[in-house]
Protein backbone atom coordinates (compact mmCIF):
# COMPACT_ATOMS: atom_id res chain seq x y z
CA UNK A 1 0.00 0.00 0.00
CA UNK A 2 3.02 2.37 0.84
CA UNK A 3 4.53 1.68 -2.10
CA UNK A 4 1.27 2.72 -3.97
CA UNK A 5 0.81 5.47 -2.24
CA UNK A 6 4.70 6.66 -3.16
CA UNK A 7 3.97 6.32 -6.75
CA UNK A 8 0.56 8.32 -6.76
CA UNK A 9 2.43 11.53 -4.96
CA UNK A 10 5.80 10.97 -7.20
CA UNK A 11 2.97 11.40 -10.72
CA UNK A 12 1.99 14.36 -8.84
CA UNK A 13 5.16 15.82 -8.03
CA UNK A 14 7.01 18.12 -10.39
CA UNK A 15 10.34 19.76 -10.25
CA UNK A 16 11.20 23.53 -10.98
CA UNK A 17 14.10 25.90 -9.83
CA UNK A 18 13.74 28.46 -7.08
CA UNK A 19 13.37 32.14 -7.83
CA UNK A 20 12.86 34.82 -5.67
CA UNK A 21 9.21 34.64 -5.11
CA UNK A 22 9.84 31.57 -3.10
CA UNK A 23 12.04 33.49 -0.52
CA UNK A 24 9.51 33.77 2.30
CA UNK A 25 8.26 30.56 2.00
CA UNK A 26 11.62 28.98 1.69
CA UNK A 27 12.51 30.11 4.63
CA UNK A 28 9.44 29.06 6.46
CA UNK A 29 10.42 25.69 5.40
CA UNK A 30 14.03 26.02 6.09
CA UNK A 31 13.19 27.52 9.90
CA UNK A 32 10.93 24.12 10.45
CA UNK A 33 13.28 21.44 9.14
CA UNK A 34 17.10 22.48 10.17
CA UNK A 35 18.23 23.32 13.50
CA UNK A 36 20.48 25.90 11.98
CA UNK A 37 19.73 29.58 11.40
CA UNK A 38 20.53 30.98 8.22
CA UNK A 39 21.14 34.76 7.35
CA UNK A 40 18.77 36.74 4.85
CA UNK A 41 22.02 36.78 2.60
CA UNK A 42 21.96 33.15 2.19
CA UNK A 43 18.11 32.93 1.29
CA UNK A 44 18.31 35.97 -1.40
CA UNK A 45 21.44 33.57 -2.81
CA UNK A 46 20.02 30.12 -2.94
CA UNK A 47 16.87 31.42 -4.29
CA UNK A 48 18.34 34.44 -6.97
CA UNK A 49 22.36 33.79 -7.77
CA UNK A 50 22.76 30.92 -10.78
CA UNK A 51 25.86 29.33 -8.86
CA UNK A 52 23.42 27.65 -6.58
CA UNK A 53 21.85 24.62 -8.12
CA UNK A 54 18.51 25.60 -6.15
CA UNK A 55 15.42 22.91 -7.00
CA UNK A 56 11.81 22.44 -5.46
CA UNK A 57 9.47 20.14 -5.66
CA UNK A 58 5.93 20.96 -5.61
CA UNK A 59 2.92 19.44 -5.42
CA UNK A 60 -0.21 20.78 -6.58
CA UNK A 61 2.15 24.28 -6.67
CA UNK A 62 2.62 23.89 -2.91
CA UNK A 63 6.66 23.34 -2.18
CA UNK A 64 6.45 19.61 -0.71
CA UNK A 65 10.69 19.63 -0.84
CA UNK A 66 13.82 21.23 -2.07
CA UNK A 67 17.82 20.70 -2.74
CA UNK A 68 19.91 23.41 -2.32
CA UNK A 69 23.71 23.13 -4.18
CA UNK A 70 26.78 25.16 -4.53
CA UNK A 71 28.78 24.15 -7.39
CA UNK A 72 32.24 25.65 -7.00
CA UNK A 73 35.80 25.39 -8.04
CA UNK A 74 38.26 23.69 -5.56
CA UNK A 75 39.79 26.24 -5.03
CA UNK A 76 36.90 27.67 -2.99
CA UNK A 77 36.96 24.81 -0.40
CA UNK A 78 37.05 25.41 3.30
CA UNK A 79 39.75 24.33 5.13
CA UNK A 80 38.42 21.37 6.22
CA UNK A 81 37.15 20.09 3.35
CA UNK A 82 40.74 21.29 1.22
CA UNK A 83 41.85 17.09 1.04
CA UNK A 84 38.31 15.89 -0.67
CA UNK A 85 39.90 15.45 -3.85
CA UNK A 86 43.58 13.91 -4.96
CA UNK A 87 46.10 16.25 -5.04
CA UNK A 88 46.58 16.39 -8.56
CA UNK A 89 43.22 18.01 -9.56
CA UNK A 90 44.00 21.49 -10.59
CA UNK A 91 42.30 24.66 -8.44
CA UNK A 92 39.36 25.24 -11.54
CA UNK A 93 38.28 21.44 -11.42
CA UNK A 94 35.00 22.01 -9.41
CA UNK A 95 32.80 20.32 -6.49
CA UNK A 96 28.96 20.21 -5.93
CA UNK A 97 28.48 20.97 -1.93
CA UNK A 98 24.60 20.15 -0.44
CA UNK A 99 23.91 22.85 1.81
CA UNK A 100 20.63 20.95 2.53
CA UNK A 101 17.67 18.51 1.11
CA UNK A 102 14.40 18.55 3.29
CA UNK A 103 11.18 17.48 2.67
CA UNK A 104 7.60 18.33 4.07
CA UNK A 105 6.66 16.07 6.87
CA UNK A 106 3.45 14.73 5.41
CA UNK A 107 5.18 13.28 2.36
CA UNK A 108 8.08 11.83 3.97
CA UNK A 109 9.23 8.11 2.46
CA UNK A 110 7.65 8.84 -0.61
CA UNK A 111 10.94 9.38 -2.14
CA UNK A 112 10.62 12.98 -2.84
CA UNK A 113 14.28 12.86 -1.39
CA UNK A 114 15.49 10.90 -4.05
CA UNK A 115 14.11 12.40 -6.45
CA UNK A 116 15.38 15.39 -5.60
CA UNK A 117 19.04 14.21 -5.07
CA UNK A 118 18.68 12.25 -8.65
CA UNK A 119 18.25 15.13 -10.36
CA UNK A 120 21.46 16.83 -8.67
CA UNK A 121 23.17 14.07 -9.72
CA UNK A 122 21.63 13.69 -13.11
CA UNK A 123 23.00 17.05 -13.67
CA UNK A 124 26.31 16.69 -12.71
CA UNK A 125 26.87 13.69 -14.56
CA UNK A 126 26.05 15.16 -17.72
CA UNK A 127 27.47 16.95 -20.26
CA UNK A 128 27.33 20.53 -18.69
CA UNK A 129 28.18 19.62 -15.67
CA UNK A 130 30.89 16.84 -16.54
CA UNK A 131 33.97 18.77 -14.94
CA UNK A 132 32.13 18.13 -11.42
CA UNK A 133 34.66 15.62 -9.69
CA UNK A 134 32.64 15.08 -5.71
CA UNK A 135 29.54 15.62 -4.30
CA UNK A 136 29.75 16.43 -0.69
CA UNK A 137 27.24 17.34 2.39
CA UNK A 138 28.28 18.37 6.36
CA UNK A 139 25.42 16.64 8.63
CA UNK A 140 25.03 15.99 11.90
CA UNK A 141 26.58 13.39 13.72
CA UNK A 142 23.39 12.48 15.60
CA UNK A 143 20.92 12.63 12.36
CA UNK A 144 20.78 8.70 12.04
CA UNK A 145 18.17 9.60 9.66
CA UNK A 146 20.08 11.28 6.78
CA UNK A 147 23.23 9.24 7.52
CA UNK A 148 21.14 6.25 6.51
CA UNK A 149 19.94 8.20 3.22
CA UNK A 150 23.54 9.15 2.27
CA UNK A 151 24.76 5.97 2.59
CA UNK A 152 22.27 4.32 1.25
CA UNK A 153 23.20 6.80 -2.42
CA UNK A 154 27.01 5.21 -2.05
CA UNK A 155 28.16 8.40 0.00
CA UNK A 156 31.62 7.67 2.01
CA UNK A 157 31.82 9.28 5.14
CA UNK A 158 34.87 11.43 4.48
CA UNK A 159 36.21 13.00 8.17
CA UNK A 160 34.67 13.46 11.41
CA UNK A 161 34.55 16.82 12.44
CA UNK A 162 34.21 17.70 15.87
CA UNK A 163 32.33 20.81 17.70
CA UNK A 164 31.52 22.12 13.83
CA UNK A 165 27.73 23.09 14.48
CA UNK A 166 26.55 25.30 17.05
CA UNK A 167 22.89 24.11 17.73
CA UNK A 168 21.29 26.77 20.39
CA UNK A 169 24.73 28.11 21.24
CA UNK A 170 25.93 23.92 22.26
CA UNK A 171 28.37 22.90 20.05
CA UNK A 172 27.47 19.35 18.33
CA UNK A 173 30.18 17.22 16.13
CA UNK A 174 29.22 16.51 12.41
CA UNK A 175 30.58 14.63 9.76
CA UNK A 176 31.57 15.26 5.84
CA UNK A 177 30.35 12.85 3.54
CA UNK A 178 31.91 12.50 -0.31
CA UNK A 179 30.48 10.77 -3.64
CA UNK A 180 32.58 11.13 -6.72
CA UNK A 181 31.65 11.55 -9.86
CA UNK A 182 32.68 11.76 -13.49
CA UNK A 183 36.02 9.61 -12.20
CA UNK A 184 36.87 11.87 -9.25
CA UNK A 185 39.45 10.30 -6.86
CA UNK A 186 39.93 11.17 -3.45
CA UNK A 187 43.28 11.42 -2.26
CA UNK A 188 45.74 8.89 -1.57
CA UNK A 189 46.35 7.46 1.45
CA UNK A 190 49.25 5.68 2.98
CA UNK A 191 48.17 2.28 1.82
CA UNK A 192 47.56 3.68 -1.44
CA UNK A 193 51.18 4.82 -1.81
CA UNK A 194 52.70 1.73 -0.49
CA UNK A 195 50.47 -0.44 -2.66
CA UNK A 196 51.37 1.71 -6.16
CA UNK A 197 55.23 0.66 -5.21
CA UNK A 198 54.14 -2.55 -4.95
CA UNK A 199 52.50 -3.00 -8.50
CA UNK A 200 55.40 -0.69 -10.27
CA UNK A 201 58.28 -3.16 -8.42
CA UNK A 202 56.12 -6.38 -9.75
CA UNK A 203 56.43 -4.62 -13.16
CA UNK A 204 60.29 -3.93 -12.95
CA UNK A 205 62.59 -6.90 -13.91
CA UNK A 206 64.13 -8.52 -10.97
CA UNK A 207 67.75 -7.77 -12.55
CA UNK A 208 67.01 -4.23 -12.67
CA UNK A 209 67.65 -4.33 -9.07
CA UNK A 210 70.34 -6.30 -7.04
CA UNK A 211 68.79 -9.77 -5.97
CA UNK A 212 69.00 -9.03 -2.15
CA UNK A 213 67.76 -5.40 -2.39
CA UNK A 214 64.47 -6.76 -4.43
CA UNK A 215 63.60 -9.16 -2.28
CA UNK A 216 63.91 -7.07 0.67
CA UNK A 217 61.87 -4.06 -1.06
CA UNK A 218 59.01 -6.89 -1.71
CA UNK A 219 58.95 -8.26 1.61
CA UNK A 220 58.78 -4.60 3.53
CA UNK A 221 55.91 -3.58 1.23
CA UNK A 222 54.36 -7.42 1.46
CA UNK A 223 54.43 -7.35 5.51
CA UNK A 224 52.97 -3.23 5.23
CA UNK A 225 50.16 -4.27 3.34
CA UNK A 226 49.03 -7.51 4.51
CA UNK A 227 50.96 -8.37 7.67
CA UNK A 228 48.91 -6.47 10.09
CA UNK A 229 45.22 -7.74 8.28
CA UNK A 230 46.49 -11.08 8.94
CA UNK A 231 47.65 -10.90 12.32
CA UNK A 232 44.17 -8.78 12.96
CA UNK A 233 42.65 -12.30 11.67
CA UNK A 234 43.83 -14.74 13.26
CA UNK A 235 43.16 -12.71 16.29
CA UNK A 236 39.36 -13.11 15.86
CA UNK A 237 40.05 -16.89 15.49
CA UNK A 238 39.14 -18.81 18.10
Amino acid sequence: MSQVLSLCVQQEVQLRFLCPHDLDEVKRLCAEWFPIEYPDTWYNDITSNPRFYSLAATHRARIIGLIVAEIKPRSKLNKEDADILASYYGPSVQVAYILSLGVVGDFRRNGIASLLLDSLLSFLTSKEGYDCKAVYLHVLATNSVALRFYEHRNFKPHSFLPYYYSIQGKPRDGFSYVLYVNGGQPPWSIVDYISHCGKMLTKMQPCALPKHMYHAIRSIINRFLFGSSQQENASHVS
